[in-house]
């Protein structure tokens, strides 16, 4: 680890206390839809940044604090799903949100989700984050097109994961997932960048399996060995101070469904 790196998570650190850090993430109940049905989107909030590094939901995330949560059909039109999201948890800091959408043209789409805060636990810390999961939608469930365009288009989040390859099809155990981390829109290298499938915690530091660095071109390759959910998990540190926050950290995440048998090839 640089120097440079090691102050900003000295100051961080410093900044945050004792406080996880949570990131947020999108997740659908399903990875292909068919034309004109109904899919969900899930936003939670867990604390994939801290030791446990895992899919557990810590918190809700205040409708104050979202920016953005929509839908982005192919050609760009976007669906605002703020207006219609239901909070599914009784108290304020449990459960998550939650928000049904309807496509009525086939394609690949992206869910997507955008917070800015201020985190007072210990030092007031900036907490930008940004996430995203893709879905197809298809006139067929039988018959999925593997031509699907737009996967690779930046949203211009702060710090984004753009996939290389197609996260939904061709997708399957032993198809590598491969992404581009940004920061401002150019590659970050040098920054750790975790695959994380549901159901496992990672270990402590650093997991030889399902951690992998940026190059010198932001990008970062996982294979899956099974299917499963997938949470692709990046943080960026950095000492930018501003009114009321002595910090900022930036979170990226990706979630991608990899389905024991590829939907449009059935290997």
């Amino acid at each position: 680890m640089s120097r440079y790196v090691q102050t900003l998570a000295a100051v961080l650190a410093t900044a945050v206390g004792s406080a996880p850090a949570h990131d947020t993430w999108v997740q659908t109940n399903t990875n292909i839809v068919r034309t004109g049905d109904a899919i969900h989107i899930d936003l939670l909030l867990g604390n994939h940044g801290n030791d446990h590094r895992d899919f557990k939901v810590a918190g809700k995330l205040s409708a104050d604090a979202i920016q953005t949560f929509e839908v982005i059909a192919p050609g760009g039109k976007k669906y605002d799903l703020k207006p219609d999201a239901a909070d599914l948890g009784y108290a304020p800091k449990e459960g998550f949100h939650s928000a049904k959408f309807v496509a009525a043209k086939p394609g690949l789409y992206v869910a997507a989700q955008r917070s800015d805060a201020v985190v007072t636990h210990g030092k007031p810390v900036r907490s930008v984050r940004s996430a995203k999961a893709f879905f197809v939608v298809s006139d067929s469930l039988d018959k999925v097109a593997k031509d699907q365009r737009g996967y690779d288009e930046p949203l211009g989040h702060k710090l984004e994961l753009v996939p290389e390859t197609n996260p939904v099809v061709p997708m399957g155990p032993g198809t590598p997932i491969k992404v581009k981390l940004l920061f401002e829109g150019k590659p970050l290298a040098g920054t750790k960048v975790s695959f994380v499938p549901r159901g496992t915690a990672l270990k402590e530091g650093a997991d030889p399996e399902h951690d992998r660095t940026t190059g010198p071109d932001g990008r970062a390759v996982f294979t899956p060995k099974t299917g499963n959910y997938y949470l692709v998990v990046a943080h960026h540190p950095r000492a930018d101070r501003g009114e009321g926050y002595e910090a900022t950290l930036y979170s990226a995440t990706l979630t991608v469904f990899v389905p024991e048998k590829c939907p449009c090839c059935g290997d």
